[in-house]
């Protein structure tokens, strides 16, 4: 039976400009429209339009502490600064990745969850069951979400939207009206480029995303873009380099677990690092232009040491790069791997990350 898929408020529009249509995550999106490496590049040197309203959002409101929102993230949300955003994850008991997200505090006793489009249902499900109390609504269907990033994401946000935009510094927020209605803009991105993501309410996203895509700086780009974006910057993807079997220490991001705090999956993840990890994650560098795959074996002197969980050819680099799971006497900078399939076979070497440094991130 064909799976039924989840539409976003965009979905017309992505036809009638041709877009490669694909599953996603339980949702019908783009992957392209133009082509993949001509996106990339329109958003590395101006900026790209992305439809991220499959992404899934969750208001609460009560009390963090007494209603257990605190100790649900490897983060503290009770010291997130009004109108700031902080990054980490939700964690099963044996520590594995049940989903990364982003907590907004939207006010003293109010927060909103951005959560991974495959994981909305669990996410919810997970989080209700922890919570002792307040106020936790699913809001995904109710809110629309576009990102605009590249260098002159600002320029052409202060163009639209007045000179208030310049002053969003990174991973801060500010409430709009936008359009005639409320909109949350949000310094943050999934690009390595300076940008912004923009919430506000479904219904409108339709005029919003007309609006910006009328300036000749900003072009549609789709999900293979972004993906390989975020690759060139060495960011996680659910699903692939992080999951419920994958731990964030494995996974490389120990800097958005704080130790200090309770949270589900802790203790696990004290043993492992009491014990030391027998796997972690790598980055690395093809020979050449080929471009490794999830699930290409990763040999090190002719033994499999590992997987790959990302990769793809870096048009920033002009070779293939990847992102792998490898047995820890592997993982040191400069060790020489063969990244096999079948009769594929290549020859690439560990690096460090990001692969791509010349970002306007923080600009």
């Amino acid at each position: 039976m064909d799976e039924i898929l989840r539409i976003t408020p965009l979905n017309s529009r992505h036809r009638s400009l041709n877009a490669q249509m694909a599953p996603f995550g339980g949702w019908d999106m783009p992957i392209q429209y133009g082509g993949i490496i001509a996106e990339h590049g329109w958003c590395r040197e101006k900026a790209a339009l992305f439809d991220i309203c499959h992404m899934g959002e969750f208001l609460f409101e009560g009390d963090f502490e007494e209603q257990g929102l605190e100790d649900l993230f490897t983060f503290s949300v009770k010291t997130i600064p009004l109108g700031r955003s902080r990054y980490g994850f939700l964690l099963n008991d044996q520590g594995g990745v049940i989903d990364d997200l982003i907590v907004f505090r939207l006010g003293e006793n109010r927060a909103m969850v951005v959560v991974n489009a495959a994981t909305i249902a669990t996410d919810f499900s997970v989080i209700t069951n922890r919570l002792r109390g307040g106020s936790f609504t699913d809001i995904t269907d109710d809110t629309g979400k576009v990102d605009l990033q590249g260098p002159l994401a600002r320029r052409i946000m202060m163009d639209l939207f007045g000179e208030q935009i310049e002053r969003i510094p990174y991973f801060t927020f500010v409430t709009l009206q936008l359009l005639g209605c409320e909109a949350l803009v949000s310094r943050t991105g999934y690009t390595g480029e300076l940008g912004y993501e923009i919430f506000l309410p479904a219904g409108k996203v339709g005029e919003l995303w007309d609006l910006l895509l009328g300036d000749e700086r900003v072009r549609p780009a789709g999900l293979g873009a972004r993906d390989l974006l975020r690759l060139e910057m060495g960011y996680s993807l659910y699903g692939h380099d992080i999951d419920e079997t994958i731990s964030p220490l494995e996974a490389g991001l120990e800097p958005f677990v704080k130790f200090g705090k309770e949270f589900v999956g802790k203790q696990a993840l004290l043993q492992q690092k009491e014990q030391g990890l027998t796997r972690m994650k790598v980055a690395f560098q093809v020979d050449g232009r080929r471009s490794p795959r999830q699930h290409y074996d990763i040999l090190s002197n002719g033994e499999q040491v590992g997987v790959v969980t990302s990769g793809a050819f870096s048009p920033t680099l002009g070779r293939g790069i990847g992102i792998g799971l490898v047995r820890s006497q592997a993982a040191g900078i400069g060790t020489r791997l063969s990244i096999c399939h079948e009769r594929v076979s290549m020859a690439a070497t560990v690096c460090e990350l990001p692969f791509y440094s010349d970002g306007s991130l923080r600009s």
